[in-house]
């Protein structure tokens, strides 16, 4: 059910809120948390559609923030049943002036005493934990991918963090990193003494996995981005240097990877890229701030050196 409220007020979509549960159209007891999605109007529906997946796992009350140029308006639409998955959507399209204090348009909002999470599919702010919406969510999204120069937003990303901020660069990193740590809790544990790791050039993931490595194992790492016209999107490749030989996990194309050892016979794996549906149920798992990711985002990226050119 689809209930357009055009030209209308936060009181007015709260009330209307509450008599949508009133009559038994939503639910709002068992919802977990507030998930607030700040998105220009071209990106909002995936961002919509991606969290009504999540909210399968995740029940929730999803306020979905676009602003926009013009006379001072709000126009809002409260999405409920099958047309929000199992969470209840708010969407609120603010102009001119209606537009300029973006936190007074959620408070009211906001389930009671329920965690609040911040999602920017797109164009984050600068330093996120300090902006409007930052400032009242534990958590706080962004996705460096969808900025021109994923290495200048890396670094601001490390500047500017905050306990509660995560990436969905990181988040994607995640089926990569549990292949890599089984890998070396095998035998012979023999100590890594280099990395190298190849990546598309718009890829910031290609990056972080190269700063978690080079925090982790405190050797030397190299990381490179390939050519777009050799590899265009994710991560192509790792390797990891021992005295008995080198483990390479690599991708032939995108769904596959070969992991390829010393002494064993190549193994296929199934390790294709994530879907933004899968990295926001990911992040929506955990609220308490990602401690690893703060350390890699600002320690590991630190002693990590410059990206190589690959031909």
């Amino acid at each position: 059910m689809i209930i357009d409220l055009p030209d209308t007020t936060v009181s007015q979509v709260g009330k209307h809120l509450v008599k949508v549960r009133e009559e038994g159209g939503a639910v709002a007891l068992g919802r977990v948390l507030t998930l607030i999605i700040s998105a220009r109007n071209g990106v909002a529906e995936a961002a919509i559609d991606a969290a009504n997946d999540a909210s399968r796992e995740h029940p929730m009350r999803v306020i979905v923030l676009t602003t926009g140029e013009g006379p001072s308006h709000l126009d809002a639409q409260i999405r409920v049943g099958g047309d929000a998955g199992a969470s209840e959507v708010v969407v609120l399209r603010a102009y001119g002036a209606a537009a300029s204090n973006e936190e007074s348009l959620v408070t009211g909002l906001l389930l009671p005493d329920a965690p609040v999470v911040a999602w920017w599919p797109e164009e984050a702010p600068i330093d996120p934990a300090a902006s409007p919406l930052g400032r009242i969510a534990q958590r706080r999204i962004t996705d460096a991918a969808t900025t021109p120069d994923v290495r200048d937003r890396l670094a601001l990303l490390g500047k500017t963090h905050a306990p509660g901020d995560t990436d969905l660069a990181w988040t994607r990193l995640t089926h990569w990193r549990e292949q890599l740590a089984a890998v070396l809790d095998q035998p012979p544990y023999e100590p890594v003494t280099a990395v190298e790791v190849h990546g598309a050039a718009a890829s910031p993931s290609t990056a972080l996995l190269a700063a978690w490595l080079r925090l982790s194992l405190k050797v030397p790492v190299t990381w490179t981005y390939e050519n777009p016209g050799h590899w265009e999107a994710g991560i192509k490749s790792v390797r990891l240097t021992r005295a008995s030989g080198d483990i390479l996990l690599e991708r032939p194309e995108t769904s596959v990877a070969v992991l390829t050892q010393p002494g064993q016979p190549d193994h296929e794996l199934h390790l294709p890229r994530r879907t933004l549906r899968e990295c926001l149920a990911e992040e929506l798992r955990r609220l308490d701030p990602d401690v690893l990711y703060g350390r890699v985002i600002t320690e590991g990226w630190e002693k990590l050196g410059p990206p190589e050119t690959g031909e």
